[in-house]
């Protein structure tokens, strides 16, 4: 790729600054940018173009744009855009500090939306044109072929429709990427939409480089930059205490033979808790299992050195900065387990089905009935977003919410009466695990659902009010299939969170 990792004659050509290529971007254009889980994103021109909305904000002129991503990305990103209240519109996924408090706030507008249905959803046109795309790549190949970066995410899209495009070409990102992803040309939309060929998480199906016309990239900036992800802390008591109730549930169901002895493609959420499930699989006496999932973390790194996992399929990493120097020190040694796709395939419903995928995600509250609440705080306030969950929970073979049972230091249940926001309705949650229990949901009514969640999953410290509630509800509920009390249920959030305690 030659010592600038620009191949391309035509595009070295188009090298310029990150002043000057985010000057080519217009006050009230839509902007694709690469990016998901803090891997991959652009470091440089989104830094720049802040700089430039800051100066046109201090002159009174208004410059805002319209943010399109794969997910979350990175304070030179996010942050940085958010903080010169530069972000008119977001989509569709936030984890940002600063970001989130301008759309609670109400000064930004955020569409969450699920991951798998971003593509299609810019393909059908309704979400408007896509007049610039600025994404990182690896590096550039003499024929213009595009080597991705440590994320995939919805870039292929963004190279396709955005009417013209900005490369940024990061050095930091290991030269062994070339050849690890998976970009797959194939999809349509209805009527020419066909099945996609795609039977374990290991098939390869479509290319490894993206295409891009030359003629569309109007600049290209070098960087060297790292990925911005977050350390993982080490798994607490509470951590090990929820991955030895679910590895007791994996090793039950196939001794009982609902799984086979290398279970099923794992799909794990981002977090503490997710990756000390990854951790504690090491022990775990499963061999040969493989990974179909959003995220790459520690923990599947961990387990594809062990030889634990024979092959990882996702759209991203999403690693501590120790994990992303070991992986980039000994990518050799990983790309031929490691699969990078377009998150269109990597969540795809179609394939989550298809693969029998194991789902873990994690969850901000639960109600005895069994609703998720993925999202919002007191129902009204956005913390991230739904992200992937949805289209690997209501497609899996099983679907698995994993929680702490209190937060803020055991002020707040994390069970409640009645979800004050709902992401998952309980037909797509089949198993709730805390560090007080596992409740297996598969087969129970609302009411049997209840009993369980209480029994097995609330913190001891909350029992009483819980059982107080429902025994309650069974007396004075309008209909008895899921006894609420709907005025008090959501009550529980508002009076205690008066009072400045949780506690029963």
């Amino acid at each position: 790729m030659g010592p600038t990792r620009i191949g391309c004659e035509r595009l070295r050509a188009k090298v310029m600054d990150a002043d000057a290529a985010a000057a080519l971007i217009e006050a009230g254009s839509t902007v694709g940018l690469s990016g998901f889980t803090g891997s991959g994103y652009p470091k440089a021109v989104p830094l720049a173009l802040a700089r430039i909305i800051e100066r046109r904000h201090a002159a009174g002129e208004p410059f805002r744009v319209r943010v399109w991503t794969g997910a979350s990305t990175g304070p030179e990103l996010d942050g940085a855009l958010a903080r010169a209240d530069g972000i008119e519109f977001r989509l569709p996924y936030n984890s940002d500090p600063h970001a989130r408090e301008r759309i609670n706030r109400g000064e930004m507008e955020y569409f969450d939306m699920h991951l798998s249905q971003v593509a299609p959803m810019a393909w059908q046109g309704f979400l408007g044109p896509l007049d610039t795309a600025v994404i990182e790549v690896s590096g550039v190949l003499p024929d213009g072929s595009l080597v991705p970066s440590s994320s995939v995410g919805n870039n292929k899209t963004w190279l396709d429709r955005a009417r013209r495009v900005i490369l940024e070409v990061n050095s930091w990102q290991s030269e062994s990427l070339a050849g690890m992803h998976d970009i797959y040309y194939g999809t349509a939309l209805p009527p020419h939409r066909v099945p996609i060929p795609l039977l374990r998480a290991d098939d390869r199906i479509g290319e490894p480089y993206f295409r891009c016309d030359p003629d569309k990239v109007v600049a290209v900036v070098e960087t060297h930059a790292p990925d911005r992800n977050l350390p993982f802390a080490a798994p607490d008591d509470t951590a090990r205490a929820i991955a030895g109730h679910l590895l007791e549930f994996l090793r039950h169901e196939v001794k009982v033979g609902r799984l086979p002895p290398s279970l099923l493609p794992l799909q794990s959420g981002v977090g503490n808790v997710a990756n000390a499930v990854m951790s504690g699989l090491l022990d775990a006496p499963f061999e040969g299992m493989s990974a179909y999932t959003e995220v790459i973390q520690d923990g599947m790194l961990e387990l594809l050195a062990a030889g634990k996992l024979h092959v990882a399929s996702a759209t991203a990493f999403s690693l501590s900065p120790q994990a992303a120097e070991r992986l980039n020190a000994d990518m050799a040694r990983f790309r031929d387990k490691l699969i990078l796709r377009p998150q269109e395939i990597s969540n795809h419903p179609e394939l989550v089905r298809r693969l029998g995928c194991i789902a873990m995600n994690g969850l901000i509250e639960a109600d005895i009935y069994g609703n998720v609440n993925s999202t919002h705080v007191m129902g009204s306030r956005i913390q991230n977003g739904i992200g992937g969950s949805g289209d690997f929970a209501r497609n899996a073979y099983v679907s698995i919410f994993l929680t702490p049972s209190t937060a803020k230091g055991g002020a707040i249940s994390s069970i409640v009466p009645q979800a004050s926001h709902v992401d998952h309705i309980t037909q797509d949650v089949q198993v709730i695990v805390t560090e007080q229990g596992l409740a297996d949901l598969r087969g129970l009514s609302p009411k049997q659902r209840a009993r369980c969640i209480i029994e097995r999953c609330a913190h001891p410290d909350y029992r009483p009010a819980l059982d107080d509630y429902y025994r309650r509800a069974r007396e004075h509920s309008y209909g008895q299939q899921s006894p609420s009390l709907p005025g008090e249920a959501l009550s529980w959030h508002q009076r205690y969170l008066d009072t400045g305690t949780m506690r029963a």
